[in-house]
């Protein structure tokens, strides 16, 4: 069986997915990153640890230690112009793309190239690890009702529009208001910043989901129990996830969350 090499970034995915390929017979090596990956799961396998952009250390330790495929997971910050220019291999990304202000999709669809271009399977983590996919449906707290449902359409409309300029997987609506996108900032801080931007009224809505056309192995919508505790922080009433397209970290606790405190978390099928 290949060797997996898993560029592990922040979150609570990473260990997660780690620990499914351990315990499906996987052979990892862990590539952690500097300041981005806590280190005290990773003790745990075969690992080295990177600053963030030099890309050809990394292909030169997934190299020697083996590994066929590779996974990219987790949460890990925008490298700076610096970074890029200090490694060969990031400076010709770099180039490639024309500029360091390329959407998130341009900018992973040019790392996996380059990984793919140096003989690796890119595979993505629900292939490794499939239950921390979204089912359709109520995944915790109430069924949204009719305005909820509206504010969701109005959601998945926006997310389409915005995705095909490489903006953004996550948007808050209320009352069909649009109070916020996320940018570079993260679901987090759009969550956040949200909560100063409510209106009277019913709460708003939470949706997330795919850009159209974006690469499926890197970089899938995700959402736990954080995200949970910050929308009720915000007012919100509830959470819309693209169904089977949408990482899902500690899916227990985000139930019990979504129950406690008053939050619905709706996969989504129908992404149209």
């Amino acid at each position: 069986m290949a060797r997996l090499g898993l560029l592990a970034g922040g979150g609570a995915l990473p260990p997660m997915v780690a620990a499914a390929a351990r315990a499906a017979g996987r052979e990892l090596f862990i590539v952690g990153f500097e300041g981005q990956t806590p280190p005290e799961w990773v003790e745990a396998y075969p690992h080295a640890w990177v600053r963030l952009g030099a890309v050809t250390r990394t292909i030169e330790l997934l190299h020697r230690a083996g590994c066929n495929e590779v996974c990219l997971i987790g949460r890990v910050g925008r490298p700076s112009l610096g970074a890029f220019v200090r490694d060969r291999r990031a400076l010709g990304i770099l180039r490639r793309l024309g500029s360091l202000d390329a959407g998130d999709d341009r900018l992973l669809r040019a790392v996996v190239a380059e990984l793919e271009g140096e003989g690796f399977t890119v595979v993505g983590a629900d292939t490794l690890a499939d239950d921390l996919l979204a089912p359709e449906g109520c995944i915790g707290g109430q069924e949204p009702d009719d305005v909820a449902r509206a504010d969701v359409r109005r959601g998945i409309a926006v997310l389409r529009a915005l995705g095909t300029v490489d903006v953004g997987q996550a948007v808050v609506v209320q009352s069909q208001l649009v109070l916020g996108v996320e940018a570079v900032e993260g679901t987090d801080a759009l969550l956040e910043r949200c909560a100063r931007l409510k209106r009277d009224g019913p709460g708003g809505v939470l949706v997330k989901g795919r850009k159209p056309g974006q690469e499926r192995r890197v970089d899938l919508p995700t959402i736990g129990p954080r995200t949970v505790e910050a929308a009720a922080a915000a007012g919100l009433r509830g959470i819309a996830i693209e169904a089977r397209h949408t990482l899902i970290a500690e899916i227990g606790e985000v139930e019990r969350l979504a129950l406690r405190l008053g939050v619905f978390v709706q996969g989504v099928e129908d992404w149209s």
